[in-house]
């Protein structure tokens, strides 16, 4: 009998994958703690941030997490957007109402001017891990970090997968001097030294997110071509792939509805290692300083400090232990993917 979940039916194949998921303990339980930090951090501007959530002033509500204020909204002098930091406009907030602060009053990129000693200043009661050579928060950076460096792997993941397995079924399903050409065109590509061609572009061109993610996208989509080339060249002879094409059925239609699903069984086992590598190679690159541009939120550069600064082990610490987690965190919940989608534990149960 099929299963539900969410009010939707499940096939009994889905739920038996599910139950081996769910089976690998320490892959359940890793994916869980990733999506809880996650989801956490993508709520960051609620949890760091150097604007109140929330401010009360003269019978008036104001969100500045959303909305820029001048300071004369509040009774101040100037035009500009108010600086919710300076003791000058929290005495004129408190004369006439309050402020809601976030649980770390500092964002990715604030400069706490009023440190007791200089910069890179210890953890502190104040600075929870300390701060960096500029007096920038270090668990502010920590969150910002860490959601930029998930959200950049999951957009090349998902990019660089949509392209390796189109790829490789037009190669395996069409074979012939298509995949011959393909291969050879693959070989050749693949050969390129790919971290030097990303430094390289990366020093004519200031880069940005998207930009990094584009000239990444160039080199990473070729991981799932293999597999899924194999799958097809496998699949393409059996009986129903044929009956399909005798009833004429177009090609397309075949590869979409027919020979697909049996390759992106192999393809999903190796999406959470892809993701894996995504988030090195952005962390690579942003430790050699060719990365996102600077003053970034960024796991990378929080390394190149720890370096640059030894004297300050709670740099390199902190930058260490995050991204150790996040990459041991993957390559576990990858494991219980993988389980899922084993043929042969898929036949045991």
């Amino acid at each position: 009998m099929d299963g539900r979940f969410l009010g939707l039916r499940i096939s009994p194949m889905t739920q038996r994958r599910l139950h081996n998921f769910k089976a690998n303990r320490r892959g359940y339980i890793s994916f869980w703690i990733f999506l809880t930090l996650f989801i956490v951090t993508l709520f960051a501007e609620f949890i760091a941030n150097d604007k109140p959530l929330i401010v009360k002033y003269d019978g008036g509500y104001y969100t500045p997490i959303f909305v820029s204020y001048p300071e004369t909204v509040f009774g101040g002098e100037f035009e500009t957007e108010a600086d919710y930091r300076d003791p000058f406009v929290r005495e004129l907030i408190d004369e006439k109402g309050w402020m809601v602060w976030p649980l770390i009053p500092y964002s990715y990129r604030t400069i706490n001017y009023d440190l007791p000693v200089p910069a890179p200043a210890p953890p502190s009661t104040e600075n929870w891990l300390g701060t960096d050579d500029q007096g920038r928060d270090v668990l502010a950076r920590v969150i910002y970090g860490f959601r930029i460096s998930v959200l950049f792997g999951l957009a090349l993941t998902v990019a660089s997968s949509i392209i390796g397995i189109a790829a490789g079924a037009v190669q395996g399903y069409f074979g012939g001097l298509i995949d011959l050409g393909f291969q050879r065109f693959i070989e050749i590509w693949a050969g390129l030294p790919v971290l030097f061609l990303l430094i390289i572009m990366a020093s004519i061109v200031e880069p940005n997110f998207w930009y990094l993610l584009i000239l990444m996208l160039l080199f990473s989509w070729m991981g799932l071509v293999d597999v899924v080339r194999a799958e097809f060249l496998r699949v393409r002879n059996f009986d129903y792939i044929r009956a399909a094409r005798a009833l004429g059925v177009r090609d397309s239609v075949i590869i979409v509805r027919h020979a697909l699903p049996n390759a992106m069984v192999s393809a999903l086992t190796f999406l959470p290692f892809i993701l894996n590598g995504s988030v090195t190679t952005l962390t690579a690159l942003d430790f050699l300083g060719f990365g996102l541009p600077p003053g970034s939120a960024s796991l990378g550069e929080l390394l190149q400090q720890g370096k640059a600064n030894l004297q300050a082990p709670w740099l390199g610490f902190s930058g260490f232990v995050v991204i150790a987690v996040m990459l041991s965190l993957l390559v576990f919940v990858g494991e219980a993917v993988r389980d899922a989608f084993d043929p042969r534990k898929l036949m045991a149960r």
